[in-house]
């Protein structure tokens, strides 16, 4: 008879995330799990944990100072891009603060609503073409050729991304989130990753425009101490979540949203609000699973048994938050926009919390508005069971989502 290993090995493909981070839940506020590469973390899937150790300030970000492990990781590690990179992301205190700074004026509220028209002129774009292929009465992968470029094009606009160099940014930031990647093809696109935006500091060096890019090369060739790698690092964090987050929103609404006519049908009749749909979307399918790595600064004793001991890695299941039957009851796996409590932690907590989750807020609003208002009786060009999850324990979406946008329209 087969018995579980004693530290459960956390699927790098993420084939059932939410049934994986139920049973992770089962062994406790906190358990050991194992990562690519035989590495070892505590995953913390409970919400009130979660919410708790994000402002613990002995808890960190910087595995520079606080990940003793980091040492004997190799270069090849699949998770490099997440620990490896020196921005604010990776950082802690009064160093955290600083690069945090730098980047916020990005997404101010005033700088959010002026990239109101963009969006909606890139979502308008986007359905003429997608009308376009409705005529044709062939299936349309709705994440490829809408959820994907909204955010994807807003944050490259906002960050003075060449169109040249959009396809190389897309695949390569794309890359980073595949955590079923073999060693050496994580090794290859990690180096990707880094010469993709160094080419682009290089090509904003030599032509600066009014974008956060020529912006960040101002503070680094400038008073503000920002260095060559903490600039680098800084693009990879911004133009990577500030993208990818979107994508999955976007996606997983409308799938969420065509998989639930009752809750379709009350969006159409005003019974319930976008933001009804959206905040739900977070809640039920946030766009992020598990994100790595937090640090112990010293020993943190969760009670029940469980020490974190200082330096050991801790993986937040921000993902898993908004599932706990703990604060959502009985009816937590379900969908549904009408609960009045629909709190989530998809964009984080404490100190590190996402500078860009109004702009993903909305993106996901004009797009569901625009797409369902056109499409009123698209349909999945699938079986919901066809759907294969994206190859990733950290992303938390579908690799496509093929639908028929207008089921009258016979293919020619």
């Amino acid at each position: 008879m087969e018995t579980e290993p004693r530290v459960p090995v956390l699927d790098p493909t993420g084939a059932d995330r939410q049934a994986e981070a139920a049973h992770l839940r089962t062994r406790g506020p906190a358990t050991p799990v194992e990562l690519p590469g035989g590495v070892q973390a505590w995953s913390v899937t409970h919400h009130d944990l979660i919410k708790q150790l994000t402002v613990d300030r002995r808890v960190s970000r910087d595995p520079r100072r606080h990940w003793p492990a980091l040492a004997d990781v190799p270069r090849d590690w699949p998770l490099n891009v997440w620990v490896r990179v020196t921005s604010a992301f990776t950082s802690y205190g009064a160093e955290h603060r600083r690069l945090r700074k730098l980047i916020s004026v990005a997404f101010t509220p005033h700088r959010t609503r002026e990239m109101r028209p963009k969006v909606e002129a890139i979502v308008a774009a986007l359905m003429d073409h997608l009308v376009t292929a409705a005529e044709s009465g062939l299936p349309v992968d709705l994440r490829a050729h809408f959820a994907h470029p909204i955010p994807t094009e807003v944050i490259c606009d906002l960050f003075g991304v060449p169109e040249d160099m959009r396809p190389e940014t897309r695949r390569v930031i794309d890359a980073a989130l595949d955590t079923a990647a073999t060693p050496e093809q994580a090794a290859a696109d990690f180096t990707d990753l880094l010469t993709c935006m160094s080419a682009l500091v290089t090509t904003k060096r030599a032509r600066p425009g009014p974008d956060m890019t020529s912006d960040l090369i101002a503070a680094r060739d400038g008073s503000d101490q920002l260095d060559e790698e903490q600039l680098i690092s800084t693009l990879i964090l911004m133009i990577g979540a500030g993208s990818e987050t979107a994508v999955n929103l976007i996606t997983e609404a409308t799938l969420a949203l065509l998989t639930h006519p009752d809750h379709r049908a009350a969006l159409a009749a005003g019974t319930i609000t976008r933001e009804d749909v959206i905040e739900e979307t977070l809640r039920w399918q946030s766009p992020i699973m598990h994100m790595p790595l937090r640090y112990a600064v010293e020993d943190i004793d969760l009670g029940d048994g469980v020490l974190i001991r200082r330096g050991e890695a801790i993986l937040l299941a921000f993902g898993a938050a908004g599932r706990d039957p703990a604060l959502h009851g009985a009816t937590a796996d379900d969908f549904d926009p009408t609960r009045a409590d629909k709190e989530h932690l998809a964009f984080g907590y404490g100190v590190h919390y996402c500078l860009g989750a109004p702009l993903a807020r909305m993106e996901a609003d004009i797009a569901l508005r625009s797409l369902f208002a056109r499409f009123p009786h698209m349909r999945l060009a699938v079986p919901r069971t066809e759907l294969r999850p994206q190859q990733s324990f950290i992303a938390n979406s579908h690799q496509e989502l093929p639908v028929v946008l207008d089921p009258t329209v016979r293919p020619r």
